[in-house]
């Protein structure tokens, strides 16, 4: 079974027990099907989905608004209910962390007291742990500010710390960036990487944006019309300049793969 963030009320995460070492998770979605019951009648999302991610990979869900995308997020992190089908973790404790497409932090608390609250029931957990993850994501001199005094990216940068936090094996996010002026969006996918290289996370990442996905990934997968359509491998070396040659020739690849469904 899996450990995950819960999406409560205030959309915070709950808190988990660090380890030594780093570690990553798989993810095996198998015919796995969601509907839900309206009052026009059964609203299918998707049907017989099979996913397989690979531990430490960086695999992009790319789908149009409405395809389904944050609902698989939602199936993975246990939010939701398959209607059927299985999600399998490898191993099966596995602990999920969640960024969503806003920060969601509590505005009377400060950022450190923001990662604290995540971890109100592990008792590992001390204000150094919470300034450590705070400084991987460039936010040393914001411990004791709150959230109204941040800009966007900074908030953004307070809910990754979060998510990190509890160390988890599969990192889920939803949108993270979609809210952010492109300049600090691009700043932020280049740290993502980083922190992503360094911790040896399994990320498992929605957009709507071909530019992001391929910049980002190891995979994309492309969800519409109910179904996963496309499975692309992004054979470019990182670093990855979108002005390049290649980012161009694949992301024309993508754009006429994405437009077939």
């Amino acid at each position: 079974m899996a450990s995950h963030t819960d999406d409560d009320a205030d959309g915070t995460e709950a808190g988990g027990t660090r380890r030594a070492e780093p570690t990553a998770g798989a993810i095996h979605l198998e015919e796995l099907t969601k509907q839900f019951d309206t009052d026009d009648g059964v609203e299918r999302v998707f049907e017989d989905v099979d996913v397989h991610i690979e531990p430490g990979s960086f695999v992009t869900l790319l789908g149009r608004s409405g395809s389904g995308k944050s609902t698989i997020l939602k199936l993975v992190s246990g939010v939701l209910k398959p209607t059927s089908g299985e999600i399998r973790f490898e191993p099966d404790d596995v602990t999920i962390g969640y960024v969503f497409q806003s920060p969601r932090l509590l505005p009377w608390n400060t950022c450190l007291e923001n990662i604290e609250f995540v971890h109100e029931h592990n008792p590992a957990y001390s204000d150094e742990t919470g300034r450590e993850y705070l400084d991987l994501v460039d936010l040393s001199e914001h411990y004791n500010k709150y959230p109204s005094q941040l800009s966007g990216g900074q908030r953004q940068r307070v809910g990754i710390a979060r998510a990190l936090s509890i160390d988890p094996d599969i990192l889920l996010m939803d949108e993270p960036f979609s809210n952010l002026d492109e300049i600090t969006a691009e700043e932020l996918r280049a740290e993502l990487l980083s922190i992503w290289q360094q911790l040896n996370k399994t990320i498992f990442f929605v957009t709507h944006d071909i530019d992001e996905a391929i910049e980002l990934s190891d995979r994309i997968l492309m969800l519409g019309d109910g179904q996963i359509y496309a499975d692309l491998d992004v054979p470019l070396e990182r670093p990855r300049s979108i002005d390049s040659e290649e980012f161009l020739s694949f992301r024309q690849q993508a754009i006429d793969t994405f437009h077939s469904v």
